[in-house]
């Protein structure tokens, strides 16, 4: 699917003219307009510092207790305003579900990890709390590895396990929606490997956005590409389009290694 198709699906997510503003009077972003679409993996790239961080966090409001911010536009979640007075922001992240790039399983079992979420939500049928342990854990491609496993403490899995551990919490809570916040910076070629190939079969259900560890898995994963630099949203486009014909000169010197 890309910028060009006749049937692209109506927006998942909208920035209209966003622009955000830390305590210290940094400006992270400035008059961001951008569509983010379903059934497709967004990759939100560019150098440290220049507000990908930032955006990705304003999708599920995760930027809500740092003091002295000052949020201008409108997000928009299925066309709704996800900062207008009275959003429900935990029923918001059960929405929108985040992955980090360090990952931290809870202090408990593997098993114990994925029913946690759905537990504190209410969910209380065995069978259905089973059903979605395996299924989580049959999407984030981790299953098999662990199927005999589910008593032990998902602190015992390797490195790149607890992070498909984690990826398969969030997928436990329902979302519509995945974000992931350099979530194989710290993994091996192998692990990292397992992680893209999840997100091309998740990108089947959900709407995943990611900020990639490197030009590279951005260019291996993107759908839809997003460049942002020093705030400003300078060039969106088709994966193959940006990365092998990028139209503004910023771009192009950046993916060719010239700054960053």
């Amino acid at each position: 699917m890309n910028e060009f198709t006749n049937e692209r699906m109506t927006e998942k997510f909208l920035f209209d003219q966003v622009s955000y503003t830390y305590e210290d009077g940094i400006r992270a972003l400035r008059d961001v307009n951008l569509s983010i679409y379903p059934n497709e993996i967004t990759t939100i790239f560019g150098p440290a510092g220049g507000g990908k961080s930032t955006l990705l966090r304003l999708l599920n409001r995760l930027n809500d207790l740092i003091p002295g911010r000052r949020l201008e536009g409108r997000v928009l979640l299925d066309g709704e305003d996800i900062y207008a007075s009275g959003v429900d922001v935990h029923a918001l992240r059960r929405r929108v579900g985040m992955v980090f790039a360090t990952p931290v399983p809870l202090p408990m079992s593997i098993r114990q990890n994925l029913t946690y979420g759905p537990e504190l939500a209410g969910a209380r049928d065995r069978a259905r709390l089973d059903e979605l342990v395996e299924s989580s854990l049959r999407a984030a491609a981790l299953w098999d590895e662990v199927k005999d496993r589910l008593d032990e403490p998902g602190a015992a899995l390797s490195g790149g396990q607890q992070q498909r551990l984690c990826l398969a919490r969030t997928l436990a809570l329902e979302p519509e929606a995945i974000l992931l916040d350099e979530p194989t910076s710290g993994l091996d070629p192998i692990s990292t490997a397992k992680v893209e190939a999840s997100l091309q079969e998740l990108k089947q259900r959900y709407t995943v956005v990611i900020v990639p560890h490197s030009v590279q898995q951005a260019a291996r994963v993107a759908d839809h590409a997003v460049f942002v630099l020093q705030g400003e949203l300078v060039e969106e486009g088709s994966g193959e389009q940006l990365f092998t014909k990028p139209r503004d000169q910023r771009t192009e010197d950046y993916i060719t290694g010239r700054f960053g």
